[in-house]
């Protein structure tokens, strides 16, 4: 067996802002495996400023999988050798899955892939001047979304409120279910007179609203709240059973989110997964600004785990230059058209 990686770049249609800057394009890489027989390929999906394994030793150590596969090195030993760089760990697992499939791109056979159900996703607002985040929320309406998520805490917190209340004053709760993501950007102090404002407007849920590591301040934030909270960067960096158990026993948060990439690709997701459900922690999954390859596997593997919530997989649509797949955004939810073909080749990623 032959093991190799590419990097790609992927271009943003238009930039994406969120509250750690304004993103105009976004790296990957792909781990490309080949016997005589079959072809595989997973997608390590870093996120430079937020991924734990943002090291400027990424390319050496994916040299080295690449080396170690071509070994024998099982994919179990790999995994277990990855734990710091959880990205890898995805794309590996993903790679092998996909060798071993029968058709490389369908990971977790079932309706979804056989183009019979679809998964409920929510529609994403990034963040922007009020013009451009109207503008977004009045697109995602009209394409059928009835979940909508928006990225706040770049521009000022009274503006933000205006355009929840604008949805708010044409669609109840019941209508139209509201998230918002603030990535962080409140400080202890103020974060919770600022979740009463919000849980004025019946949201569904806030995500970090402060930045991670501060564990004892989102502990009382949790218990005060009159908003959920979900994490999503306190998850990351966070590598054992023990320490998984020890964060939602201290912070006991209302739900977690799960981004495969950021936290060891489906082992790590899964383990989340059973720790949330023993501690009564509500949970879904989100992309991170993979490709298709990416995007594909955790669509795949979200379907299988029966989750009634929206997902954040609504990702697919923002490059220029992703490969085309048989991935589409219908009425709010992702679906998997099994007659479209995919468009895999290293000439088409380098078109811009």
């Amino acid at each position: 067996m032959t093991a190799t990686f590419q990097k790609h770049i992927l271009i943003f249609k238009r930039p994406s802002g969120t509250s750690r800057g304004i993103l105009n394009s976004k790296e990957t890489y792909f781990i490309i495996l080949k016997t005589e027989e079959s072809f595989g390929v997973g997608e390590c999906g870093l996120l430079r400023g937020l991924s734990i394994d943002d090291r400027p030793d990424y390319d050496a150590e994916l040299e080295g999988v690449c080396e170690n596969i071509a070994l024998g090195v099982s994919e179990e030993d790999l995994y277990e050798a990855l734990t710091e760089f959880p990205s890898i760990q995805f794309g590996v697992e993903t790679a092998f899955k996909s060798l071993h499939s029968e058709n490389p791109f369908e990971l977790f056979p079932s309706e979804f892939t056989r183009g019979e159900a679809a998964i409920p996703i929510n529609g994403l607002v990034w963040m922007g001047d009020k013009g451009f985040m109207k503008e977004q929320i009045s697109e995602k309406l009209k394409q059928g979304f009835t979940c909508i998520k928006m990225k706040i805490g770049a521009i000022d917190f009274k503006t933000e409120i205006e355009l929840l209340k604008s949805i708010r004053k044409e669609f109840s709760a019941s209508e139209v279910e509201l998230r918002v993501d603030s990535n962080g950007a409140f400080s202890p102090k103020e974060a919770l007179e600022k979740l009463k404002v919000l849980s004025d407007l019946n949201l569904h849920s806030i995500e970090q609203p402060i930045k991670q590591g501060q564990w004892q301040e989102m502990a009382r934030l949790c218990e005060e709240t009159p908003l959920p909270i979900a994490l999503d960067e306190e998850l990351i960096g966070v590598f054992s059973e023990e320490e998984k158990k020890n964060l939602l026993e201290t912070i006991k948060p209302q739900f977690i989110i799960l981004k495969p990439s950021l936290i060891g690709g489906f082992r790590g997701s899964d383990s989340w997964i059973n720790l949330a459900e023993k501690h009564n922690t509500g949970w879904w999954i989100t992309s991170a600004l993979e490709s298709n390859v990416g995007l594909n596997a955790i669509a795949q593997y979200t379907y299988t785990k029966n989750s009634k919530l929206p997902q954040g997989l609504g990702t697919g649509s923002l490059y220029t230059n992703n490969i085309e797949s048989p991935l589409q955004v219908l009425n709010g939810t992702l679906n998997y058209n099994p007659k479209k073909e995919w468009i895999f080749s290293f000439d088409y990623f380098h078109r811009s």
